[in-house]
């Protein structure tokens, strides 16, 4: 399927990292975004290896893997990479496609000239990270 920048804007808005992030900011993300459509038990991201791409499951499903256990498993407007790609570390986790899975892709040299150029998408984008960090941290406490 071909996205057009409308229809990435709106599936990449769907991603709670993008809370926030006005119509201009999700269609600027939207012109970098790639469609890419993975098959089943494809391994999407790596666990160790430098993140280059921040993705958004768009259709179908991954499950999240960390040293061989499963901790997670993401649909539709979830997103994984986002911390390799802001801090330049290795990733945390491995993500596999559970079936054919559609992400939409962010390639960490995009997403950084758009952090660049669009001050207002950065804010919005590191409340998103702060929030996420806070809901872990809450979670561990409970």
């Amino acid at each position: 399927m071909t996205l057009t920048r409308d229809r990435k804007a709106g599936l990449l808005s769907a991603a709670r990292l993008f809370d926030g992030v006005d119509a201009e900011g999700m269609d600027r993300i939207a012109d970098v975004a790639v469609e890419v459509e993975f098959p089943a038990e494809h391994v999407i991201a790596r666990q160790g290896d430098i993140g280059t791409g921040f993705f958004v499951v768009v259709d179908g499903a991954v499950r999240v893997v960390r040293d061989g256990e499963v901790i997670a498993r993401l649909g539709e407007g979830d997103f994984f990479g986002e911390l390799s790609v802001l801090d330049g570390e290795p990733r945390l986790a491995q993500v596999i496609a559970d079936g054919p899975t559609t992400c939409l892709a962010l390639a960490t040299w995009d997403f950084e000239a758009v952090l660049l150029d669009e001050p207002r998408v950065t804010l919005a984008i590191l409340r998103g990270v702060a929030r996420r960090l806070r809901d872990l941290t809450e979670a561990q406490q409970h």
